[in-house]
């Protein structure tokens, strides 16, 4: 689990000064890139391997407003790993008064160059081990 923070900036905000619902799918990705590089494996390294992970499902649920200038938490945590899945939990909240302003999924597999789905166990057993490593939670790391 890994806690990322965010400015909310003035281009992310409407008329009213509240952020653009949009916006909170891309602060997943932020805190995603964070926390997989926190691991060792950021998205550069995984690319220049010839492993992409696209993502094949996300949602938000949104509870209340962030505006211009709020910081913002956004917890991230993996639910679920097993070298072809990943599944992942957020959970934003204000960082001054600790409101939940959204929580949201995300889902992720792995694919090689030619885009077919790959195993990272069988196929990059040392990134494999580097993220099971180092986010050990048996009820969450299911070997394939």
């Amino acid at each position: 689990m890994q806690v990322y923070e965010h400015r909310v900036q003035y281009y992310e905000t409407d008329q009213m000064g509240i952020v653009h619902h949009s916006n909170y799918i891309r602060w997943f990705e932020e805190a995603r890139t964070a926390l997989l590089r926190q691991a060792g494996v950021g998205y550069g390294e995984m690319e220049s391997l010839g492993i992409i992970s696209p993502v094949v499902e996300v949602s938000a649920k949104y509870v209340s407003m962030a505006h211009f200038e709020d910081i913002v938490q956004i917890t991230t945590e993996i639910v679920q790993f097993n070298g072809i899945v990943l599944a992942l939990a957020y959970k934003v909240q204000d960082k001054k008064t600790g409101e939940l302003r959204c929580t949201g999924k995300s889902r992720h597999c792995f694919l090689n160059r030619a885009g077919h789905p790959i195993s990272l166990k069988k196929e990059q057993p040392l990134i494999y081990t580097m993220l099971t490593s180092a986010f050990p939670d048996p009820h969450r790391i299911q070997d394939n």
